[in-house]
Parts: structure tokens; C-alpha cells; sequence
């Protein structure tokens, strides 16, 4: 089951993460060749968030009928058409177009890859097998950081993207190949129940305590370290091209630890008697401690406020912790395709708007100024702030103590 479903749904999700996170390697380059602005790049590497935010309801149901090796297979042949679209681009549109290809293609990444570990792994191992999986996927950030630029150099950003689309599509091929067939037993029920299972996902007002927080959280560590850490880092920071890339790589590398960290944690607490959510909580704290940080300026190494908002990035795994004591496994693509809209979307409107905010004021030497990335990463944190407070707030008691566990048994 490691040679047949774990690495290859990890190998999927290793991409999903490089080509999320490349942009801000190959920012530069595509800023010099197209003249882009804050606003274009913006748009550019936040369109990968709108087409995989759009797919995750569609492909949530799609795993859950006809199981993830099939979706997981098929789905991925898109990003690699859209990375080879991306290497032949000589205009903005089309580089526009790959890159919402590309965000299609990786849209069942995670939700696969977890709906693959709760059918063909024990319950009680599924947790840090999820933290591993975001460890191995936080590999691909690494990857966009030293070695994407040692390729970039050396072949330039074009053949960058060729080579990906290769390695996409013979990754889609493996998962076809190899990932079994989803048991009879363990499948899921189709038609009516369909529309039936989602609407139990969205009207549990458990997943409206969850949503925002999760969403503003790991959308906002997701689109920093997509894009605008780089900028902030050499317009705020003042650091020269190998100060950023370094920096970039300990980001990564906080990435690829913070979820083997989470599913640990998870455990663990959970062996004493304590859930995720509390685990979330603090991590949101965290997080935005971390920001109002980098935002007044504290005196703190550089890497510090970096390493914990590049962590959070992997707070998924407690969000889908959390979600996995709210419904049955029946609902797991479902569920975990319902929350990842959030995320995505989350993603996709803190890094536009981000960019919109910046382009406020002049840059200066083709930098931006100070004030302009504190203001837009203020934003964000009063987001946060407002999501924090209605995720502590206590919940009601549930109609008639009925749960959607009892009714999805129904």
C-alpha cells in the first residue's frame, strides 16, 4: 500500500506544491520578459487558486464515486498540457491560460491523496500518514527555491516548465497504473445521495465554525510564500537574489517539517484526550503573531516570522483532522473538497488583492514601498482576527443532539 497509494498520491501532491510555489523563483524572469506589474503578477499566479478552487466540489463528489486513482489520473493530464501552454507563451493571455490549466490539473492533489489514506489505511494511522503526505508535498517548495533556480539559470524558465510537463504526465500515467481499484465494499453510494452527502457538509454549522479561520489562515501562509514573501523580502528586507532564495528554502523546509509536526501533534493529543481544534487555535495564534510581527517590524531575525507563517501552511492537517471527527468516511472527498474551496479561494483572494493594494503606491527603483506591504498584509490579519473570534465562540448544541454522523447512517 506505500509502493501502490502513498507515493504515488504524495509524488501528485510534490507537484501541486511546486508548481504553487515556483512563481515567486520565476517571478522575476516573466516580469522582465512581459513587463508585468504588481497587479498582472498577482493575477497571473493567482489564477492556479480560482481554476483549482472551481474544481474542488466537482472533484470532491468524483472521488467519492469512482475513487481517486481514476480522478487523481485523469485530471492531471491537464496540468500537464497547461505547463507546456505556460513554456510557449509569448503573451500574457497565454501564459494566463496555462497557468489556469495547471491549477486544474493539480485540483484533486490533496483531496485525493487524503481520500486514498482513509479508504486503504487504519483510522488511527491515517493522521500522521496525512502529516507525511504534507511533509512530502512541502518537498516540492523546497524544490522551487535553490534547485528551480539552479534549472533556471542553466535552461531558462521555458525548458523549466517543458521538463515539468513531462514529469507531470508520466506522474499521471504511474497513478493509473498502479493505484488499485477502490474495493466494492468501500465504495461510495451515487445518485441522490450525492447531492445529499454535500448538502450535509454545508449545512453542519461545525464546518461555518471551521471555514473561515482555516481558509484565512492557510489561504493567506499559502499565497505569502507563493509570491509575495519574495517581493517583501527583497523590497522590505533589502536582501540580494541569494538572501531570498535562502530564505525561500528554509520556508520550504518549515513547510515539509510543519506537516509531519501537525500529524504528530495530532496524535499525540489526541492520546491524552485533546482534539485538533484546540491545536488549530493555537496555531492560528501563532500565525498571527508571526505577521503583526513582520508588520511593526519587530527586531527578530528574518527568519523567525517566516519559518512559523510557511509552517502554517500545513495546518491542513488539522483542519481535515477536524473534519474527519465531523462526518463519516463515506463523505471524506466530499468534506475535505468542501473545506479546500476555502483554502483555495482563500489563496486565490489574498494573493490578488494583495497585489491590488501594493500597486497603490510608486515603486522606486522598481521597488515598492515599506508601508505599501504592510497595509496589505494588515488586511489579512484583521481577516484572521474576525474568523478567530467566531471559530472560539461557543457553539449551539445540535438539533435534537443528532450529529451528521447519525444521519448519514440513516
Amino acid at each position: 500500500m506505500i509502493l501502490q497509494v502513498f507515493l504515488p498520491f504524495a509524488a501528485a501532491y510534490y507537484l501541486s506544491f511546486l508548481f504553487r510555489t515556483i512563481n515567486a523563483t520565476v517571478a522575476g524572469s516573466l516580469t522582465a520578459e512581459f513587463g508585468l506589474d504588481a497587479g498582472d503578477l498577482g493575477l497571473l499566479t493567482s489564477v492556479y487558486y480560482l481554476t483549482f478552487a472551481a474544481a474542488q466540489i466537482p472533484i470532491g463528489i468524483l472521488l467519492d464515486r469512482y475513487g481517486p486513482g481514476l480522478i487523481q489520473s485523469t485530471v492531471m493530464v491537464a496540468a500537464a498540457l497547461g505547463a507546456a501552454i505556460f513554456a510557449g507563451s509569448d503573451n500574457f493571455w497565454l501564459l494566463l491560460g496555462g497557468r489556469a490549466l495547471i491549477g486544474l490539473g493539480v485540483a484533486a492533489s490533496l483531496t485525493a491523496g487524503l481520500k486514498a489514506l482513509v479508504l486503504w489505511f487504519p483510522s488511527e494511522r491515517v493522521p500522521l500518514l496525512n502529516g507525511l503526505t504534507i511533509m512530502l508535498g512541502g518537498l516540492g517548495a523546497l524544490t522551487a527555491t535553490l534547485p528551480a533556480e539552479f534549472l533556471l539559470v542553466s535552461m531558462g524558465w521555458r525548458t523549466l516548465f517543458e521538463l515539468l510537463a513531462i514529469v507531470t504526465a508520466v506522474c499521471a500515467l504511474i497513478i493509473y497504473l498502479v493505484v488499485p481499484k477502490v474495493p466494492a465494499a468501500k465504495s461510495s453510494v451515487t445518485g441522490g445521495s450525492t447531492a445529499h452527502g454535500l448538502k450535509m457538509v454545508y449545512a453542519d454549522p461545525r464546518f461555518w465554525r471551521l471555514a473561515p479561520l482555516s481558509a484565512t489562515c492557510i489561504g493567506t501562509a499559502w499565497a505569502l510564500q507563493g509570491l509575495w514573501a519574495a517581493p517583501w523580502l527583497s523590497d522590505v528586507e533589502g536582501l540580494d537574489r541569494s538572501g531570498l532564495l535562502w530564505h525561500l528554502l528554509i520556508m520550504a523546509i518549515a513547510l515539509s517539517l510543519g506537516g509531519l509536526l501537525w500529524g504528530i501533534a495530532v496524535g499525540r493529543a489526541r492520546r491524552r484526550g485533546v482534539g485538533p481544534r484546540p491545536l488549530l487555535a493555537l496555531v492560528a495564534t501563532m500565525f498571527i503573531a508571526a505577521q503583526l510581527a513582520l508588520i511593526l517590524r519587530l527586531p527578530l531575525p528574518s527568519y523567525v516570522p517566516w519559518i512559523i507563517l510557511a509552517a502554517v501552511g500545513a495546518g491542513t492537517v488539522l483542519s481535515y483532522a477536524i473534519l474527519a471527527e465531523y462526518f463519516p468516511k463515506e463523505l471524506a472527498g466530499r468534506a475535505n473538497a468542501a473545506l479546500n474551496v476555502f483554502h483555495i479561494g482563500g489563496a486565490f483572494v489574498v494573493q490578488y488583492m494583495t497585489g491590488l493594494v501594493v500597486q497603490f503606491w510608486v515603486p522606486s527603483g522598481g521597488h515598492y514601498p515599506e508601508i505599501a506591504y504592510q497595509t496589505a498584509f494588515a488586511l489579512n490579519v484583521a481577516l484572521q482576527v474576525a474568523a478567530g473570534t467566531w471559530f472560539a465562540l461557543p457553539s449551539a448544541p445540535t438539533r435534537r443532539g443528532r450529529s451528521p454522523m447519525r444521519e448519514c447512517g440513516k
